[in-house]
């Protein structure tokens, strides 16, 4: 043997019982977003658009179902993208005939986007088993199981929502440097 270990740790656990348990999880995790962006793939090709496209789409009718009204400024805060990107973005979708323009009623200044109820139906149809297989996998968890979860997904969302925006201190459990996931 050379003193090279065959099978080297992962760059981001070191050998505690936690991050052994840790690692566990993010490879779940891990298996679980290429799932989903497999399933967005096939979504996005299924209705001939792009993942913005397909973005502006769920917010639109998630917004639509709570009787929230929407602008471009909103979509476009929401994707993080220029007015002018969206002014385009909004162009095509409207051409397409998946949303509409109307005039807000009550400031002439302002127009609200929504789907159109061909969208909300062609969605419903590409997505309603989609979600009703991921609705059934969610059945049978207890409250505490749940709460678990959706505490986990919390902590998880916080800790990239803002990686690239300013550098955090990385805590070391070993001697080893972590690198990004």
């Amino acid at each position: 043997m050379t003193g090279i270990d065959a099978s080297p740790p992962s760059y981001w656990y070191s050998d505690s019982t936690d991050d052994e348990r840790g690692a566990r999880v993010m490879e779940a995790l891990r298996a679980y977003r290429a799932a989903e962006m497999s399933m967005r793939r096939r979504t996005q090709a299924s209705m001939s658009m792009g993942e913005n496209e397909m973005l502006v789409l769920r917010f639109l009718t998630r917004r639509g179902r709570q009787h929230h009204d929407v602008t471009p400024i909103d979509l476009a805060r929401y994707l993080g993208i220029s007015t002018a990107s969206m002014t385009a973005l909004l162009d095509r979708l409207e051409k397409s005939g998946h949303l509409e323009r109307q005039p807000h009623p009550s400031d002439r200044r302002k127009v609200l986007i929504a789907v159109t109820a061909h969208t909300e139906s062609d969605m419903r149809h590409v997505l309603g088993n989609m979600h009703a297989q991921m609705m059934l996998a969610t059945h049978g968890m207890s409250e505490a199981e749940a709460a678990a979860v959706i505490q986990f997904l919390e902590r998880m969302r916080g800790a990239v929502d803002g990686v690239g925006t300013a550098p955090a201190p990385i805590a070391h459990t070993s001697g080893t440097p972590d690198v990004a996931a």
